[in-house]
């Protein structure tokens, strides 16, 4: 049996010493070729697998079905080897990982071996949520082929709820970081960054009165350098577009003023509120329903207390905590996510029972 070993980059050497202490009679080979993250291990213990997950450095195992010469010929002649594991009522889908330079793309292999696995199964493709994958892996002048669940790679399935539903029509209303200008491009780096990771509808930097013209300056450097490396990760990392959050300064007062008079709903997070477990159910049907949900997020210093009239909800997200300033995005985004998929749960529930 032969298995296709990976870990965190740099840690294949450790994996590789601790398999080869759990199966001494194994062949380990850790990074084949110069790749790092990968090891290779062949042995005749029926209880590999099993062995090599009980280490931790290990994050997946692959047994390997097929191993054949890294040319698109042999590698849709394994087609019909693995075949047989897939069913006509399955779906599957041809997923390539290719180190090393070829003279064809991973696009290719996925075309050339689908289109056969279809032929012979008859099997329907489905590249979103299939029920099996097949899994080549290209190591230089090898292949290496393996037929395993689809559930493995299932991030985003129809049983999960889009939490950007909710994000899209969120507006963060974030008041600046003011003090050394180091601190100020720090915090707001990290604001820039939490912000287009919940790819919000819009981050609104509001001081609540006159600040120095510099300190601002630097809080908004340090917004765009942290946005912008999100946003390059997101590019590379989501099936679909991504766009960068629009970002924008306004007086705290004034937007409370606009967003208020066009009956929007405002929350703000205030440990003067009740807490989030006492308003959830209501609290996740206005959002539901609302066209914006208008957030305000303090910064060394809560919301002014006279704003409190004006919001719809002040909500105090853990008792007797405090948040950091650049963990107030993330925390209260969660929180209120948690309480809303609830709602979408309990509400998909009911409609189920009443039909």
């Amino acid at each position: 049996m032969k298995f296709l070993v990976k870990t965190q980059r740099g840690m294949e050497s450790v994996a590789g010493n601790y398999i080869r202490e759990a199966l001494p009679n194994a062949e380990v080979w850790a990074s084949p070729m110069g790749y790092s993250g990968l090891v290779i291990v062949e042995t005749n213990d029926e209880n590999a697998e099993e062995k090599i997950l009980e280490i931790p450095e290990v994050e997946r195992v692959i047994p390997v079905l097929v191993e054949t010469n890294a040319e698109l010929k042999e590698i849709e002649k394994a087609a019909d080897e693995i075949a047989s594991l897939i069913s006509k009522d399955e779906t599957f889908a041809v997923k390539t990982k290719r180190r090393g330079k070829h003279d064809f793309s991973s696009i290719d292999v996925n075309r050339v071996l689908g289109a056969r696995i279809k032929e012979i199964t008859d099997a329907d493709v489905n590249l979103s949520w299939p029920d099996k994958v097949v899994q080549v892996e290209i190591i230089g002048d090898r292949a290496y082929i393996s037929v395993l669940p689809g559930e493995e790679y299932r991030k985003y399935t129809p049983d999960k709820f889009d939490a950007r539903k909710l994000f899209s029509k969120v507006t963060l209303v974030q008041m600046p970081y003011w003090g050394d200008y180091k601190a100020c491009r720090k915090f707001g780096e990290k604001i820039g960054r939490a912000a287009q990771a919940f790819e919000v509808k819009e981050l609104i930097i509001a001081p609540k009165e006159k600040m120095d013209a510099y300190e601002l300056m630097e809080f908004l450097r340090g917004i765009k350098i942290g946005q912008e490396s999100r946003y390059q990760i997101q590019r590379e990392a989501y099936p679909w577009k991504v766009e960068k959050v629009p970002v924008s300064v306004w007086d705290l007062y004034q937007v409370v003023r606009d967003k208020r008079r066009n009956k929007r709903l405002l929350i703000i997070t205030d440990p003067k509120g009740p807490t989030l477990a006492e308003v959830k159910e209501k609290l996740a049907k206005d959002m539901h329903y609302a066209k914006e949900v208008v957030i305000f997020i303090g910064s060394r210093e809560g919301i002014p207390r006279g704003l409190f009239r004006f919001a719809d909800y002040v909500v105090d997200l853990a008792p007797y905590m405090t948040f950091a300033t650049e963990h107030g995005i993330p925390a209260t985004l969660v929180s209120l996510w948690e309480v809303y998929e609830e709602f979408l749960r309990k509400s998909e529930e009911k409609a189920e029972d009443s039909s």
